[in-house]
């Protein structure tokens, strides 16, 4: 009984000690700019201990049990979260990702970081309010200098996701020839496969199978994203492993398993023969057909297949009847689990990279062999934090473009949201909340052309 009250009283001791000390924590001096204040409270904190590839551990970090805790906790603050690109950006005042902005906003306005179990050894690093203003503030302003909302109503303007643009600026001759080139069946070696083969525009921007089909028949190894909204994302593919719309549709024309031509000049020369579009194709593109031109003038057809006016954009620009109840607290959801973390900007996606089964093994519960596909942007890289690393899907028009994942396994809006909650932020979401998440999904759904998006599939 002697010995309960002595450890009671030694943790209660302990308990003040800490208060007391978290409670005198100073925040960075006001004389400094907001961008030093940001960068001191980032290193203070202890992120660069736990989210950088090559962390200085701690001298505990080499004893039995605490060396243990220390290392895991580095290990997997990395597999989530890289803080180095932020950290130099905010030192040198440049553009800083939007979804780090997410990830340490919604970190910083949960009390999640630093954890208890790292300020009881660093009490320095707690985040007292003083420290958490600063950090709130100097995040709203960089959201609202790079990444302007003005299409949104004054209380949203600081959402991490943003109203799709009714248009941007295009060439609209070239665009145009970049349609019909979309449409094109004499990409493919044997005619018969075109860009929209895989992704139609009357089907969501997809083909709705696991994996679509090339010449012959011939299946890839990866599900087919859509193409709507493209524009928005910084890279395209799953891998990456295009930096532009261009880049991208100069793949699967020489894809063996998708369009199977020889080259660029094997194509040129078919479409050279038409003598109609090779003259309306010169008058805009005098050097006539070439790679560049054939993928510059489909990058510029791309760049129109916006979806703009989705119920959930006109509730951010005011309407607040544009949809319900449980859309409304469906996307209160999306924000408490962190899925507005990695799916922000117009296109709610396809801003960074990021791997799939941070909170749980999902290849290992997949059961499946796994494919080279599976190694995601390592593939690119050959970085082993790459493996299984893939660009975040923009969440526009989702309810259209099911099966989802890399791997297409998932063939419902339910079933995904459930895995994603599972594998990326380590909750079991109930039926209830994924319905109302679901819901709020499906008001994502946009308008082309002045019309609610459709699939010709699912009619």
């Amino acid at each position: 009984m002697k010995k309960g009250l002595i450890v009671i009283e030694a943790v209660a001791i302990v308990a003040l000690l800490i208060a007391v000390a978290v409670s005198v924590v100073n925040a960075p001096s006001s004389d400094l700019g907001k961008d030093a204040q940001m960068a001191q409270i980032i290193d203070g904190s202890g992120c660069l201990e736990c989210h950088v590839a090559e962390p200085e551990l701690p001298f505990y970090a080499s004893l039995p049990v605490a060396g243990d805790i220390v290392k895991k906790d580095v290990v997997a603050g990395y597999r989530s979260f890289d803080v180095e690109p932020m950290y130099e950006a905010v030192k040198s005042g440049a553009k800083v990702s939007e979804v780090d902005l997410a990830k340490v906003e919604k970190v910083v306005c949960d009390g999640a970081m630093p954890p208890a179990k790292y300020y009881l050894a660093h009490w320095s690093s707690y985040m007292n309010d003083s420290k958490k203003s600063i950090a709130i503030n100097w995040i709203s302003d960089a959201r609202a200098n790079f990444y302007p909302n003005p299409l949104a109503a004054a209380e949203f303007a600081n959402e991490t996701v943003r109203p799709i643009e009714d248009a941007v600026e295009v060439n609209p001759l070239k665009a145009a020839l970049g349609e019909m080139l979309y449409h094109d069946t004499r990409l493919s070696v044997d005619n018969t496969v075109s860009c929209a083969s895989c992704h139609g525009i009357n089907t969501g921007g997809v083909d709705n199978k696991q994996y679509s089909e090339g010449v012959n028949g011939q299946k890839g190894g990866v599900n087919a994203p859509t193409v709507f909204n493209a524009h928005y994302n910084f890279v395209q593919f799953w891998d990456g492993r295009a930096a532009t719309l261009a880049a991208q549709a100069a793949g699967p024309p020489l894809n063996p398993v998708e369009m199977a031509s020889a080259s660029f000049d094997e194509i040129c020369a078919k479409l050279k023969a038409d003598a109609a579009f090779d003259k309306a194709f010169t008058a805009v593109y005098p050097e006539g057909f070439t790679e560049q031109t054939i993928t510059d003038a489909i990058q510029e057809y791309e760049r129109t297949l916006l979806t703009p006016n989705s119920p959930f954009d006109k509730y951010l620009k005011g309407d607040k009847s544009a949809i319900g109840a449980d859309e409304v607290e469906g996307y209160a959801l999306f924000k408490k689990y962190d899925c507005a973390t990695c799916h922000v900007g117009e296109n709610m996606g396809g801003q960074s990279y990021e791997l799939m089964g941070i909170m749980n093994d999902y290849f290992a519960d997949r059961g499946t062999e796994l494919t080279n596909e599976d190694n995601g942007r390592n593939k690119e890289t050959k970085l082993e934090r790459d493996i299984h690393r893939f660009k975040v899907p923009g969440l526009r028009n989702v309810a259209l473009t099911a099966p989802y994942f890399h791997d297409g396994t998932q063939a419902t809006l339910q079933e995904a949201v459930k895995a994603m909650g599972k594998y990326e932020v380590g909750v079991e979401i109930d039926d209830a909340e994924t319905a109302k998440v679901v819901a709020f999904l499906k008001s994502l759904t946009g308008e082309y052309k002045g019309k609610t998006l459709t699939n010709d599939n699912m009619k």
